[in-house]
């Protein structure tokens, strides 16, 4: 099987499961940039230093920027839900929840498809546990499950979305949320 049918497979598989789009890009056409970690930093999520898999425990930023780059592709994919209106935050959570799990059973099927050396990133933190480890001075209870966002590896979302030909806004009254799976052929 060539690349490009990989490539279509995955599409396939990752749509079937309930993503609005998705799409294989080479990794070179991801930016990265210091200024999304600083941004968790302002710790406007309220998650900063409180879950594993957020700063500052995450890893080094410059690490991890450079680690993007030992993979030729990434699978971009999003989520695309309805929200009653602009101050829906109940709708966007649930929205948050529906991603998380999408997340959740992508990795599952591609680690089932062979992709265990893949790196898999999600929309704004883990979420995997109700309270993280983290808040309560313990280690990690999912290290092989545990996800990090797209963000802290200091990805440009938007641009990733416009380089997978997705738009980063779908529309007034809908929440959109991104993932990556970066791999090697």
């Amino acid at each position: 099987m060539d690349g490009n049918e990989l490539f279509s497979k995955i599409v396939e598989k990752v749509t079937a499961k309930g993503a609005y789009r998705a799409s294989v890009i080479p990794t070179t056409l991801i930016k990265t940039d210091r200024v999304f970690r600083d941004m968790c930093a302002k710790n406007i999520c309220g998650n900063y230093g409180k879950c594993w898999t957020c700063p500052p425990d995450v890893g080094d930023i410059d690490e991890l920027m450079a680690k993007l780059r030992t993979y030729e592709y990434i699978l971009v994919y999003q989520s695309v839900r309805p929200l009653e209106d602009s101050f829906d935050f109940e709708g966007m959570a649930e929205a948050g929840l529906f991603h998380n799990k999408l997340t959740a059973d992508v990795r599952r099927q591609l680690i089932d498809d062979g992709f265990t050396d893949a790196l898999f990133l999600c929309a704004g933190g883990c979420r995997l546990c109700e309270v993280c480890a983290k808040k309560t001075d313990e280690p990690c209870r999912h290290p092989e499950d545990a996800l990090a966002s797209l963000e802290a590896y200091g990805v440009n979302v938007s641009e990733l979305a416009k380089a997978a030909g997705m738009k980063y806004i779908n529309g007034q009254n809908t929440v959109t949320f991104f993932s990556g799976v970066l791999f090697n052929l």
